[in-house]
């Protein structure tokens, strides 16, 4: 249980440190127990991983078969857990600019301090699988001037998304991302950008702060932290590291217990039950039933 700043001043802080362009290190998580773990790490910020969602919390790939509800319920359970500025990822938005401004609302009200919206068509896919398309760039101008005009807070931090690089190439999506940024997005996003020049170009070209996204297994070349911060990037995303991690680790437990009827062998994969019991805060709440407990 925290206490967290308010929700304004985590969104300026948010804003202000990606003005800097200075290469912010953001895991992504689907759950607020990988969030805790997050911040536990010593990171600046959290983000709402839409694909971790849909896989640990729905058992499916990220072809756009989450809800706006079913992410509200988890940004609720995460802004709870962590006192991070939260970044969520919103896929399209849930729809049209209508669509949109309610998920600004809903989402800012559930404790987001950023919202990332993209210009696929819905049901959306992953943004390194194949077979992506993408909706007209006036259509999702307008969706991002919905969403800036949604936001309470000012510094609400409004990252656009194109998805062009694979479907119209690179110039197509450094031109939509332009776009995007004058119809009122602080920061964009070119996603799958393929080879070392591809990544070098976007942020020189792109004057806003620029999202760079390391998909372990994607199309995108995995760049050290330096030599991002270098090229200009204002924040790298490693939306799936830590569930990847996660899958890894207990597939190896489960496959050795099924083999050996046993965890002799592999209990350095294995948190400590004292460990697990931190991470979720149970002191706090054997703390509060002492304290409220009844007079005998």
């Amino acid at each position: 249980m925290n206490d967290p700043v308010s929700s304004t001043s985590l969104c300026t802080a948010l804003k202000r440190r990606l003005e800097r362009k200075d290469a912010l290190l953001v895991p992504g998580v689907p759950n607020a127990l990988l969030a805790r773990m997050v911040e536990d790490a010593g990171f600046e910020a959290v983000y709402v991983t839409g694909a971790g969602l849909a896989n640990a919390y729905l058992g499916v790939p990220d072809i756009g078969l989450t809800t706006l509800t079913e992410l509200a319920e988890h940004v609720t359970a995460i802004r709870e857990a962590v006192s991070l500025p939260l970044i969520v990822d919103a896929d399209t938005g849930f729809g049209n600019p209508l669509n949109v401004i309610r998920t600004v609302r809903l989402l800012e009200q559930r404790g987001a301090n950023g919202i990332q919206i993209e210009d696929q068509v819905f049901p959306k896919r992953c943004g390194h699988f194949e077979g992506k398309e993408v909706i007209p760039a006036e259509e999702m101008v307008q969706k991002v001037r919905a969403a800036a005009d949604a936001r309470r807070d000012a510094d609400f931090v409004i990252i656009a998304r194109t998805d062009a690089r694979a479907v119209d190439g690179f110039e197509e999506a450094i031109e939509r991302a332009q776009r995007y940024r004058e119809a009122g997005a602080d920061v964009t996003f070119v996603e799958a950008p393929q080879g070392m020049e591809e990544l070098r170009d976007i942020p020189r070209r792109l004057a806003c702060p620029q999202v760079v996204n390391m998909v372990i297994g994607g199309k995108t070349p995995l760049a050290p932290l330096p030599e991002l911060r270098e090229m200009g990037y204002a924040m790298v995303l490693y939306a799936n590291a830590a569930l990847q991690g996660a899958i890894q680790g207990a597939g190896d437990v489960l496959r050795h217990l099924r083999a050996e009827g046993s965890i002799e062998g592999v209990m350095e994969k294995i948190a400590t039950f004292a460990e697990r019991q931190r991470l979720v805060a149970k002191p706090v709440y054997d703390a509060l039933e002492k304290k409220y407990a009844s007079p005998k």
